[in-house]
């Protein structure tokens, strides 16, 4: 994926001229934080924060300054082209643009609403995000054009579509689907539509007495036949009538009853359709609740679904997301609460067969990188909120960069030495973790990897340097050694720092936009890392 014309534009020479030193502009922190919440160097792994006007200077400095149309295009290419990590940043903005006081802006994000919101949890974020807004800008939010927007958004839904979102997906953040289509006043499209809306807000009594009698067109009787299946789940406790309804309707965990989730049956069911994602979420959960039991029918269909490399490749699954399933399922035990369970090694096995064929689902960059691991301390600490350590998370690391960049050194440096490592794409997880930890520990300095580049005429688009410390250590400033190397290359090369068990050290106190710091380590990283080699951030 290339980045689009607009983008490159982010890159500008510092005011005093001076070359490969970058400016960070309001245009790259507004893209800093639709990707990661933040408008800072600092991205902090498994953050839930929750977003406000203080992490949105750049935002507002540039709606003031006109530029409001061109703040909604950027949150439309963040929200629709999977370069956000965190999708509360989008909904915040879009939300701010709604209530800007220039009518081009309050247009564009209105009639970006559906795009951006695609699913109920998205609007229900959104609305609640104006709301918020309301209450700091002594605002209403219930305007014409809103009541508009929200209903357009339930009007051009397909009809069976929306019936199975609504069902699924209730309420959210204090709001539900008939608090918002009172409140828009909603005038249904179709009959369809019109169907749904009533279901919602008077209830399954009151369609069944308004359709019994009638003659329905077909998209009725369709979103009719589904509601009532809907219906029956939920006052139905015969497993076996369960199952057979999730099986043809492909009905979802989210529409049975509490009772329903205790049946090996009704969960055998949901299986054969559950989002690996979903899936690889609940491995520990269903294995205490022996819903997963060796040799089992559901345990079976797990893994067959793990080791089928088409619904690996369908779902985009990530390595990185299965080797942080695989070892929270192999610890036993859930981070909060007394949940425990006994690893299954069927399912175990199955999960790293698909942690070595997920490497087809990463989408190369097409850059030239260095990975550095740093082996000055012991890389035996845990990444915090995951069961790795932090000798498994930089191999894995690397090896996922080496395996899918064409065009990547490894290195391992400590005490003043950095050493090339030589990673073959048939090594495994053990042998590369094996190959980084081989060399002596000592004292550090984290510019020795961009030293190294620079004296030995490497040309580097991108340094990742994954440190156990939780301070960075330098002999000389990152920014400076940065900038010899680009001007010695002629690359506009930068830097990422990830300290895999830091809490929130940046880097230095620079205004260079090719220097971003990573606190810990999660997925989302990886996409924090690829828009930055892409100037997206």
């Amino acid at each position: 994926m290339e980045p689009s014309e607009n983008t490159t534009s982010n890159h500008t020479l510092n005011s005093t001229g001076a070359e490969g030193l970058w400016e960070i502009g309001d245009k790259t922190k507004l893209c800093r934080f639709l990707c990661y919440g933040s408008e800072g160097d600092i991205y902090t792994a498994r953050e839930q924060g929750h977003v406000s006007m203080v992490n949105a200077a750049a935002l507002l400095s540039l709606l003031q300054e006109g530029r409001g149309a061109e703040v909604v295009e950027e949150v439309k290419r963040f929200g629709q082209d999977g370069h956000a990590v965190r999708p509360g940043p989008a909904f915040f903005a879009l939300a701010l643009c709604s209530q800007h006081s220039e009518l081009k802006t309050r247009q564009a994000a209105f009639k970006a609403l559906k795009e951006i919101c695609r699913d109920p949890a998205h609007l229900f974020s959104f609305i609640q995000y104006k709301k918020e807004l309301k209450e700091g800008m002594k605002c209403g939010i219930w305007g014409r054009a809103l009541r508009k927007a929200v209903s357009d958004w339930y009007n051009e839904q397909d009809a069976l579509s929306l019936a199975a979102a609504v069902t699924r997906c209730k309420q959210r953040e204090g709001w539900s689907h008939q608090d918002l289509l009172r409140l828009s006043h909603t005038k249904p499209a179709t009959d369809a539509i019109a169907l749904i809306s009533k279901y919602v807000t008077k209830g399954w009594k009151e369609v069944q007495g308004a359709y019994a009698d009638k003659e329905n067109s077909e998209e009725v009787v369709k979103v009719l036949s589904y509601l009532e299946v809907v219906e029956k789940v939920k006052h139905s406790c015969d497993e076996m009538e369960v199952s057979s309804l999730i099986e043809e309707h492909k009905l979802e965990r989210e529409q049975l009853l509490t009772d329903h989730l205790k049946s090996k049956q009704v969960w055998s069911a949901l299986l054969k359709e559950m989002s690996l994602h979903s899936i690889l979420k609940i491995l520990g959960k269903m294995t205490s609740n022996k819903l997963l039991e060796p040799r089992s029918l559901e345990t079976q269909t797990i893994c067959e679904r793990l080791q089928n490399e088409s619904s690996l490749k369908k779902a985009k699954i990530h390595p990185f997301s299965i080797l942080l399933a695989s070892e929270n399922y192999k610890r036993g035990q859930g981070f909060q609460g007394k949940t425990k369970w006994e690893a299954d090694g069927s399912i175990l096995k199955a999960m790293d067969w698909a942690f070595y064929r997920s490497f087809m689902n990463v989408e190369p960059v097409g850059k030239r990188f260095v990975m550095a691991v740093d082996v000055s301390t012991s890389l035996t600490s845990i990444v915090p909120g995951t069961a790795i350590s932090t000798a498994v998370a930089a191999a894995a690391i690397t090896m996922i960069f080496a395996r899918t960049e064409a065009n990547t050194q490894v290195l391992a440096f400590s005490e003043g030495a950095v050493v090339p490592c030589s990673l073959s794409t048939d090594m495994t997880l053990a042998e590369v973790t094996a190959e980084l930890v081989k060399f002596p520990s000592g004292s550090t300095d984290c510019t020795l990897p961009i030293t190294w580049a620079t004296e030995n005429g490497k040309s580097i688009d991108m340094f990742i340097i994954l440190t156990n410390n939780p301070l960075w250590t330098f002999a000389a400033s990152p920014v400076e050694c940065l900038k010899k190397h680009r001007l010695a290359s002629g690359t506009d090369s930068k830097l990422v720092m990830c300290g895999l068990t830091s809490i929130g050290h940046a880097i230095a106190d620079t205004e260079d936009r090719g220097l971003l710091s990573i606190c810990g380590f999660d997925l989302g990283a990886f996409n924090v890392i690829r828009n930055l080699a892409l100037d997206l951030i």
